[in-house]
């Protein structure tokens, strides 16, 4: 065999070997790569977008619910006057021509150009016949009621892939449940780039979200919202939240705080104001707390109504401080049922003392103090209690009128509510029942997270809490004719080491009609100018709404 008939043989030996090298390396290497960029040349996945769940109020009203919209997209390749064509497009969706010419220029069979266009855009675009010009359906989410319960509903943005998600209050809590589940479809389209095939795979077919009944009451929820904005803007406060709850069943009837946003427009405001209030922000509770550590001391069968406090003729001295009472006066041998009414921090430290941190701490926690309620809302959070070895006597005696520890004002309401509930404190509930798409509807029973004390002391310590709304210093505010039962609540605020003389958060808490409660209420303001104290600040707002929801519900007067 001649030399060149063995180099004509390796070249061609190599020669193949090359090919079916590059072949193996097109084929096998970058086989997955190839057949994406080819299926992209030819189909396109579409989304059929799932139907977001309603959330209604209790008389089926929507407050949150999907409406309508478009995106707008364009084939760059069948335009024919860009220039004019960018102009028309920017006018109509308010959008730079410069951008709309830019967005032209690019070599694609599909480009979008704006989404959650609403119809009345879409009609007039449609109106201009714009070469290329199309339109998809799309759902947006609606806010009929603006900003009514805006920070209990939340609102529904993006997340990081683009895709709808709810955030904060409800949307944000029961997000799984209500926006269900997108299909998918494949379009294949032709080499001009118009479809000419769609198939949905069984296992991709949409299934739409669960719609919410909520306990709210939308005529409560107005009442509320009203009289929390006037009390507001009438007593000079920074801000204020308040919520009305069923004291049988922990329904929450309605639930508002102020400053609030809309969420339909949800980006045009400050991420702080997208915060619940309510079951975020702590607090030191002041006298609205002392019902609570009263009835703990009865409850232990350590004191009763009528017993005299013997350490109430005077200033308590504690630690090397002196407890004082919120006017400096002062009722010796003043009875338990004095000591509510007129807000006796001295009859307070004398109950705390007879109660013991142990106790004290035990009924605490008894009445979910330092704990959350689970409620249904995204975001509760709580302080928590402080281990016990952190307390001194100066702690144990404070903590009995309510200062030196935190609440969120959910806790307070919550707690407050097992005195109404004869002793039993339920579990707060936004969600009545879950409305299926195929029309089902799963009904969320109330839940009794405990007892903290019997009916016997709840009883008592009703009657108590009448008395000081009656004859207490906020009585000029009192509904006449109803056994209200309340508690007014001025806290001083913390500040680098001290309490600020001139900062409070203003409150009042109580339920009625007392002998048979409708409603429990928490209003609270935070720093009012026209006065410090809550009798003369919060009171008439809690007694506004509680007028209000009396005659809402027909009760008649208890007298």
């Amino acid at each position: 065999m001649s030399w060149r008939y063995r180099f004509t043989l390796l070249f061609f030996l190599l020669f193949f070997a090359l090919i079916i090298m590059r072949l193996f390396y097109w084929q096998v290497v970058r086989a997955q790569e190839l057949s994406a960029i080819g299926q992209a040349q030819y189909d396109q996945q579409v989304v059929s977008e799932a139907q977001r769940g309603e959330i209604k109020t209790s008389d089926g009203f929507s407050i949150a619910a999907d409406k309508l919209a478009y995106l707008v997209y364009i084939n760059p390749k069948v335009v024919k006057n860009k220039d004019s064509e960018s102009d028309a497009l920017g006018k109509l969706l308010d959008i730079k021509s410069a951008t709309v010419s830019a967005l032209l220029s690019l070599n694609k069979f599909w480009v979008p150009i704006k989404s959650s266009v609403d119809n009345n855009v879409k009609e007039k675009i449609s109106a201009k016949n714009l070469p290329g010009v199309g339109f998809e359906e799309q759902t947006v989410r609606y806010y009929p009621e603006a900003s009514m319960a805006a920070q209990l509903l939340g609102f529904v943005g993006k997340d990081a892939r683009g895709n709808d998600q709810g955030y904060f209050g409800l949307e944000g809590y029961y997000d799984r449940q209500l926006s269900g589940k997108n299909g998918y479809a494949i379009v294949v389209h032709d080499a001009s780039g118009h479809p000419i095939l769609a198939k949905m795979n069984n296992s991709t077919v949409k299934v739409d979200g669960r719609d919410l009944v909520l306990h709210i009451d939308r005529r409560i929820q107005y009442m509320l919202d009203t009289e929390l904005k006037k009390g507001i803007s009438a007593y000079g406060a920074k801000s204020g939240m308040a919520a009305v709850m069923d004291p049988k069943t922990g329904a929450i009837l309605a639930m508002s705080s102020f400053p609030d946003f809309d969420p339909s427009h949800y980006q045009n405001y400050p991420d702080s104001t997208y915060i619940n209030p309510f079951i975020t922000d702590t607090y030191e509770p002041g006298s609205t707390f002392k019902p609570l550590i009263m009835s703990a001391a009865m409850n232990a069968g350590l004191i009763q109504p009528n017993t005299q406090c013997d350490i109430c003729s005077g200033p308590v001295p504690i630690g090397g401080y002196q407890l004082h009472t919120w006017n400096d006066h002062y009722f010796p041998n003043t009875s338990m049922t004095d000591v509510i009414v007129h807000s006796d921090n001295t009859g307070m430290v004398f109950v705390g003392e007879k109660l013991g941190l142990d106790r004290m701490l035990d009924y605490m926690q008894k009445f979910g103090i330092g704990d959350m309620t689970g409620i249904d809302l995204q975001g509760e959070e709580a302080p928590g209690l402080r281990a016990k070895d952190q307390w001194h006597p100066i702690d144990l005696a404070t903590a009995s009128f309510g200062q030196g520890i935190v609440v969120t004002p959910m806790e307070l309401l919550d707690a407050v509510d097992a005195i109404a509930n004869n002793g039993k404190r339920m579990q707060p509930q936004i969600v009545a029942a879950v409305q299926t798409p195929d029309g089902q509807t799963i009904s969320i029973p109330p839940k009794e997270i405990n007892q903290p004390i019997s009916a016997t002391t709840a009883q008592v310590m009703s009657q108590i809490m009448v008395d000081a709304a009656d004859e207490g210093e906020a009585s000029f505010a009192r509904i006449k004719g109803y056994n209200i039962a309340g508690k007014t609540g001025t806290a001083s605020i913390p500040v680098a080491g001290h309490y600020d003389p001139t900062k409070t958060i203003a409150s009042y808490v109580g339920f009625g009609p007392a002998e048979n409660p409708r409603f429990a209420m928490l209003v609270v303001l935070n720093q009012p100018s026209s006065s410090i104290y809550g009798a003369e600040t919060a009171a008439p707002v809690f007694y506004a709404v509680a007028k209000d929801i009396l005659m809402y519900y027909g009760i008649p007067p208890s007298e």
